[in-house]
């Protein structure tokens, strides 16, 4: 038998479908991703805590789900919109279907729904309030719900996807890096043991004294979920980390640094999430295609008054891509050089941040 589910918007919208994963209802800021693969890696990435998926490709589940394909230890992402879900998935690797991985962490999906139309809406209106529910609810109590919700910029998401202690990866070697954890992906700590340096994660409200107690030789802060103005505890840190040792930032990290700084970030109308962003390198003229998930930018202007320097752009609207610290040893990106999903482009973001890392060392 057919489950019925709904998604409902904000703005009113309630719209029916066919229901798959768990039976539940579960609210979020609904956005869309144009990825045409990784829709595993998307749903554990931490950065989508907080939010309905969607994505603009028109089927999913089609090569199944496996365990070595996740991004964290469970899906991140609140609930799943799609236009198609392949009940019979076929690749060699796979261990479930799209519909039991769902059902297994308790997040609700929905199919059968027009995700062209409600791509366009999102653009045009920009990201919204919304709720999917995989059980009977009247349409009254649900949107209830959507507009009860507080709003995704109001939420503190990086506490509920960081680490509570330190937690080693890679025994110690010549060169070691902290990571602190606002909701870092797996690709980001497989692509630091690539470089052969000893790992450890460390919570979002490390102080300097944790830093130091380490041992280390630089900080990574990772990407992760919401507002970068809520992990103010990181800003002072992050400022008496840098004056003695290399800090690098993806993503969220970006962010929070260019507010350490005293760079301000604005809401996106609709983000950007998808594998085949381009963006321009200021000083060489190279373009990269990237793999980005953010909600937030930052305000280029706000930059002129720093020590920040912009050192790349998207070529699609303009928004800074990357900066660093005009005298300190800072360097961050707001994509995602780790991919998962996406083209590895900029995978030697990490090459440059461990080369610093021994430069500033010896």
């Amino acid at each position: 038998m057919v489950k019925t589910a709904k998604l409902a918007l904000e703005d009113g919208t309630i719209l029916e479908g066919e229901g798959f994963g768990a039976e539940t209802i579960k609210t979020g800021e609904i956005v869309f991703s144009t990825s045409m693969t990784g829709y595993v890696e998307a749903l554990t990435d931490p950065s989508f805590k907080g939010q309905i998926l969607m994505s603009t490709y028109p089927l999913e589940g089609n090569y199944g789900v496996c365990k070595d394909w996740y991004q964290s230890d469970d899906i991140k992402a609140e609930a799943y919109v799609v236009r198609q879900v392949c009940k019979e998935p076929c690749h060699p690797k796979s261990e479930q279907t799209l519909s039991e991985f769902l059902e297994d962490y308790g997040v609700p999906g929905i199919s059968g729904v027009d995700t062209r139309a409600l791509t366009l809406k999102i653009r045009e209106k920009g990201s919204m309030k919304a709720a999917v529910a995989n059980t009977d609810i009247s349409d009254e109590e649900l949107m209830k719900i959507v507009l009860g919700q507080d709003a995704l910029e109001d939420l503190y998401l990086v506490d509920k996807v960081t680490v509570k202690e330190p937690k080693l990866i890679n025994e110690r070697r010549e060169y070691n890096v902290a990571v602190l954890d606002c909701g870092v992906k797996k690709n980001i700590i497989d692509h630091l043991l690539l470089q052969d340096v000893g790992v450890t994660l460390i919570p979002a409200t490390s102080t300097l004294d944790d830093v130091l107690s380490l041992d280390v030789d630089g900080v990574l802060v990772s990407s992760g979920p919401g507002n970068p103005e809520n992990v103010d505890t990181i800003q002072e840190t992050i400022r008496q980390v840098a004056e003695r040792m290399p800090v690098a930032g993806i993503c969220l990290g970006q962010q929070i640094i260019a507010l350490a700084y005293g760079a301000k970030v604005y809401k996106m109308k609709f983000g950007h999430r998808g594998s085949n962003q381009p963006v321009k390198n200021l000083e060489t003229g190279r373009v990269y295609i990237t793999s980005q998930n953010h909600s937030f930018s930052l305000d280029p202007e706000s930059i002129e008054d720093t020590d920040l320097e912009i050192t790349q752009i998207n070529l699609n609207d303009g928004t800074p891509e990357a900066i660093v610290h005009k005298t300190l040893p800072i360097s961050c990106i707001q994509y995602h050089p780790e991919a998962g999903p996406g083209p590895h482009d900029s995978k030697k973001f990490f090459d440059k941040f461990v080369e610093a890392i021994k430069n500033y060392k010896d």
